[in-house]
């Protein structure tokens, strides 16, 4: 629970940065931080919160630059009003119990997508600038930043329950830094213009459920030294260029790729697909066509022969007598 004194001074609204992580809060965000409209930092990770993400964050705090709510209990969808914060440079959802889909409004985050440094001249000229700091998951690692805080961009949303697509705003944040999307059930194809994030350092979409093939445009991403793509279903060459064969296979593996820096042919791989293709074809729309010609093919081939029999006299006996006589010349050749 929050304590009193800080229910107090959050009622005065006098909060510009708040740092409440790991101190083994629980229940929900307490609505007297309404008040606190010029909050800069909401860093609430790491503790036992429930309940869903406010909508009134995005409203409220406008001048709002670090929001991380990691590794607590929250459920349910991300809000689109979290889009609002066009200061946000941090936003960190990551290990909580969040469904639904991306926001595709996420474009709208224009710190994101403009450097303007405006978390660094806050910091630099408040006086709180000397003890400021907020732990972030970059690269698989927990690093502490300080004074080098203005120029991180950061999305981190691993770790939940997220489906659908990933949408193709994201890829407008051309000042994104790292992106960690992992563990979750993401669906579809990585956005073709992925390769726009030209400062991103760090991708992470692994143990998802994404499809397709690894957009050409990702070897453009000359600043990133750290790639995980692994446990999808993606399929097909690996772009050529010297950025993405400069992983490890282990940043591709669980998935149906080729080329290197896999060891795996992609002449060979290519082949099986195109195989795989055409049985499937003929499994599927070929396959269906037959069956729906066998059964035409019987019924008219039927109704051709006893049709006529059924509703004419004349063509009735002259079958019968056909067959008697056909049987007769059977029996006295077998004599």
């Amino acid at each position: 629970m929050i304590s009193k004194t800080l229910q107090t001074v959050l009622l005065l609204g006098l909060v510009l940065s708040l740092h409440i992580r790991n101190s083994s809060l629980s229940g929900k965000l307490p609505i007297s931080l309404k008040n606190c409209t010029k909050l800069i930092t909401l860093d609430v990770a790491e503790n036992e919160l429930v309940g869903s993400i406010p909508a009134w964050i995005g409203k409220r705090f406008s001048s709002m630059v670090v929001l991380n709510m990691r590794a607590n209990k929250f459920h349910g969808r991300i809000p689109r009003e979290l889009c609002n914060l066009a200061s946000l440079q941090i936003l960190d959802l990551a290990h909580n119990r969040l469904s639904w889909s991306i926001p595709t409004c996420f474009n709208k985050l224009s710190a994101m997508a403009t450097r303007n440094d405006s978390l660094g001249k806050i910091y630099l000229d408040s006086a709180s600038s000397t003890f400021d700091n907020v732990l972030l998951v970059m690269k698989g690692k927990v690093v502490e930043y300080s004074t080098i805080l203005k120029f991180v961009r950061s999305i981190d949303l691993s770790s939940n329950a997220l489906c659908g697509e990933i949408p193709e705003e994201v890829t407008r944040l051309s000042e994104l830094q790292s992106l960690n999307l992992s563990q979750n059930s993401l669906t579809g194809r990585i956005p073709e213009g992925i390769g726009a994030l030209r400062y991103l350092e760090s991708m992470d979409f692994s143990v998802n459920q994404l499809s397709g093939e690894i957009p050409q445009s990702m070897s453009d991403l000359t600043f990133l030294s750290h790639l995980n793509l692994s446990d999808n279903r993606l399929r097909g060459r690996i772009p050529s260029g010297t950025q993405l064969q400069s992983f490890g296979p282990s940043s591709f593996s669980g998935n149906e790729l080729c080329g290197p820096p896999l060891s795996k042919n992609c002449s060979v791989d290519n082949k099986f697909h195109v195989e795989h293709e055409r049985e499937e074809d003929g499994n599927g729309l070929g396959g269906r066509w037959f069956y729906v010609s066998m059964v035409l093919g019987f019924i008219v081939g039927f109704w051709g022969v006893v049709g006529p029999l059924m509703f004419n006299r004349r063509w009735r006996y002259v079958y019968y007598h056909f067959l008697d006589r056909l049987r007769d010349q059977i029996w006295w050749r077998f004599m």
